[in-house]
């Protein structure tokens, strides 16, 4: 019944064959870490569009102001000390 195996009948041959089935098979299935890697960065990218203006829409303009004093004097804070 050897004609009807799809194995060819040198094992050489058979072995490449088994091992170019298996590659693909392997790359056609991505593994759970990319999957929940490219779901979270999607979670991110959504939030990180609307994040700054709805941060900043929610801020009073005293706490804006306090802030950007904060940053001002981290800014020109003397490094050497």
């Amino acid at each position: 019944m050897r004609g009807l195996s799809k194995m060819p009948a040198d094992p050489r041959e058979a072995a490449a064959l088994t091992a170019r089935l298996a590659k693909e098979e392997s790359e056609a299935l991505s593994s759970p870490q990319e999957v929940v890697s490219q779901y979270l960065a999607t979670i991110g990218r959504r939030g990180g569009i609307k994040g700054g203006k709805a941060r900043a829409n929610s801020l009073t303009k005293a706490r804006k102001k306090e802030i950007a004093r904060l940053a001002a004097q981290a800014r020109w804070k003397d490094k050497r000390s």
